[in-house]
């Protein structure tokens, strides 16, 4: 019995740090994604509105 209890007790162990580990990396993700949305905008709209003219 003490075996399979320690097993779950690594098993939710392991699925708590991963949630965080996961939840660090796609934050980091998502932000550096609208970052990058963000520059191409405004790039956008820097080159057609002084470079045109």
């Amino acid at each position: 019995m003490d075996s399979h209890f320690s097993f779950y007790l690594w098993v939710i162990a392991a699925i708590v740090v991963a949630f965080f580990v996961f939840k660090k990396v796609t934050g980091c993700l998502i932000k550096s994604i609208i970052i990058l949305v963000i520059l191409a905008v405004l790039g956008y709209l820097f080159y057609k509105y002084f470079m045109s003219a």
